[in-house]
């Protein structure tokens, strides 16, 4: 069977020369074999997204919220969009009542809901760059924004005041007005007061202007409408530039890529919205929805109770990282596997018949009709019963949980890979394809992309399996690193991005992402390492959640420190007779030679070198995670602050090896 082709070529590939590494050829979606869509119509800005849906929409019901009565949380109330579209106007007065002149600078900071949406759109309205704090940065983070990008006004989340209160006075010298979601308290508008600093309650600002009315600013593609701070793995956090031409590209290669698979957003669909808006791959999706009047839900802000409100919205379209998607994978095992004998042997029939027909090629709504009916269904209703499609993103998704999920949820999941610089998603596996899993797919129909050469961790984008770095082209592109030219000619060559991920094209014109280019170090024998590659084969242990191999250009072999799986570690000790809890066991070294033991086993099924082998393990019961400054918030090991934090653990390692 010929394999179907997802890409076309725009361009030939280009040999090595004058020290420039050689980069393969140029490739586009095949939904843009005829040129990449054309921008929508009358589609100029964000705000144009916006408004164009209140006049076609106004009676749509656009943010919803659960209500909080008699101390639950009931139904979702709902606000339309022409409810919206008029305090969106109140609130965009009351800001220009303030001084703020359109190209001024105002941040967000706090958890999604409906006010961020409000405060972001006021800012599309008058032009403002809309400059998301993040939430999970810290104060310090939080203070070098507003400083950054020269902050004047804030909303704020509630709960988050104290927070900016912190990064008083010095961001005093910019920051002159800022608005809650909710309410202030008396002791907030004192410590307010003491700064010269006005502080208002929802409600209080958006009164503010009734009595003036300012036009709206005409706007252009090319303006910019935030700065999205990236969190980086390594340095202060960078503001990413993004124009109105970028999202709206965007949005122009998303109705086509969606519209070529039959799976076209409509006013009917419903968004549940929990990923952060200050990451652009949330703002970007919500953007989308709203440019078709669609309906988009907030959760309260608990992973715990995400099913619950997932039950309650009944979303269409549901968006997550791995983390979440990991956990309702876990949960389901769990259900299973406690349903006794005959479920149990029931469940297993039906997800390996319908698996082995999607694997043959038929739709999953084709592949087991009577599974679906009888056994999935279940799986379908706790996750609201209306869900047809779910994508991942922000970091990979192991493709167990991906084919798990695929098979059993009864809708299209799909892994999707972009960079903020990017606008978020370049690449999105496609429906139905079940070649593509493991991969991130195709591009989207509104960009070029081409893979160059790295030749000192020798991926060559020449060869028959084209690896190298992925470098992506077009009008989705960010406009630069504010206030920084110089880290923006470093990425940005000839119009081409370089991501720093390397992936290799796949014969169906997926990509698939396989490692990392800066997360490579030399060991003492001089060998390189790409670490992130044997981070994916090390993840291959069931036992572990996660693992960060280390080593450096003074020892000669690599070390594991890694999160065991709470459950496999109890169960390995309970069948061996090993006594103690969960914290005893990760010290106990007969649980740690079972562990390396296992690490070496997959390393010899995957053929790794002798120096690529792990030869010491530690386990740490607490979970990798962001408090401790080891993640960044999209799950990203921060390697040199995990260096810092278990750097006494790691020498006496390296002690240990060398004594024998």
């Amino acid at each position: 069977m010929a394999t179907k082709k997802f890409i076309v070529e725009v361009e030939p590939a280009i040999e090595a020369k004058d020290g420039k590494p050689s980069a393969g050829p140029v490739y586009r979606s095949v939904f843009a074999k005829d040129g990449l869509p054309a921008p929508i119509d009358g589609l100029d800005s964000c705000w144009d997204v916006f408004r164009l849906s209140v006049e076609k929409y106004p009676n749509n019901t656009m943010l919803g919220t659960r209500e909080f009565v008699d101390g639950k949380h009931g139904k979702y109330v709902w606000l339309t969009y022409k409810q919206v579209y008029d305090k969106v106007i109140r609130l965009g007065n009351s800001i220009r009542a303030c001084g703020v002149e359109p190209g001024g600078r105002c941040g967000i900071y706090g958890a999604n809901c409906a006010e961020w949406v409000m405060s972001m759109e006021a800012c599309n309205a008058h032009g403002l760059y809309c400059v998301p704090l993040y939430d999970s940065l810290g104060a310090n983070a939080v203070e070098f924004i507003i400083c950054h990008a020269e902050v004047t006004i804030a909303f704020v989340e509630q709960k988050k005041l104290p927070e900016v209160l912190k990064t008083f006075p010095k961001a005093g010298e910019y920051l002159k007005t800022i608005v809650s979601f909710g309410k202030v308290t008396p002791e907030q508008k004192e410590q307010a007061e003491n700064f010269g600093l006005a502080i208002y309650s929802w409600e209080e600002f958006l009164s503010l202007g009734d009595d003036k009315h300012v036009d709206l600013p005409v706007k252009k593609k090319s303006d910019i409408c935030t700065i999205m701070y990236t969190s980086g793995t390594t340095g202060d956090p960078k503001g990413v530039l993004i124009s109105n031409n970028s999202i709206v590209t965007l949005i122009a290669g998303v109705h086509r890529l969606l519209g070529s698979a039959n799976e076209s957003l409509s006013t009917r669909d419903v968004y549940l919205s929990f990923l952060p808006l200050a990451h652009i791959f949330d703002r970007v999706i919500e953007e989308c929805f709203i440019n078709h009047g669609a309906s988009i839900g907030f959760w309260r802000g608990d992973v715990k109770l995400l099913i619950e409100d997932i039950g309650e919205l009944k979303p269409t379209i549901f968006c997550a990282v791995p983390r979440v998607l990991d956990r309702i994978y876990s949960g389901l095992q769990q259900k299973i596997s406690a349903g006794g004998f005959l479920k149990r042997n029931l469940f297993n029939l039906a997800y390996s018949y319908k698996l082995r027909n999607m694997h043959g090629g038929k739709k999953h709504s084709e592949a087991s009709p009577l599974s679906d009916k009888i056994v999935f269904s279940k799986v379908k209703q706790g996750l609201g019963g209306n869900v047809r499609i779910i994508i991942s993103g922000a970091a990979p998704l192991a493709s167990h949980v991906e084919g798990y999920l695929k098979v059993v949820t009864c809708s299209h999941v799909l892994q999707g890979y972009g960079l903020t610089e990017t606008c978020a998603g370049s690449f999105v596996s496609l429906p139905n394809e079940m070649s593509m899993l493991g991969t991130v797919g195709p591009p989207v129909p509104n960009l070029d992309a081409r893979l160059e050469s790295v030749p000192e961790m020798n991926y060559d984008a020449l060869s028959s399996k084209p690896q190298g770095e992925i470098c992506i082209r077009g009008d989705v592109l960010f406009s630069g690193y504010y206030k920084r030219e110089d880290l923006t000619k470093e990425v940005l060559i000839d119009g081409w991005f370089h991501t720093g991920d390397i992936g290799e094209w796949q014969p169906d014109g997926s990509m698939k992402i396989i490692d990392r280019k800066k997360n490579i170090f030399k060991l003492s024998q001089g060998e390189y390492v790409a670490v992130e590659n044997l981070e994916n084969v090390y993840g291959l242990v069931s036992d572990l959640d996660v693992v960060w191999i280390y080593g450096n250009s003074f020892e000669s072999c690599l070390i594991a420190i890694a999160n065991p799986n709470k459950q496999a570690v109890e169960h390995y000790a309970e069948a061996h007779n090993i006594s103690g809890d969960f914290e005893s066991l990760c010290e106990n070294p007969k649980i740690k030679e079972y562990i390396l033991g296992e690490l070496t086993r997959v390393g010899k099924e995957k053929k790794l070198k002798g120096f690529e082998f792990v030869k010491a393990v530690h386990l740490d019961p607490v979970p990798f995670d962001m408090e401790r400054d080891l993640l960044t918030p999209t799950f990203k090991k921060k390697r040199p602050q995990m260096l810092k934090y278990y750097q006494t653990i790691i020498d006496n390692m390296y002690k240990n090896i060398n004594k024998k």
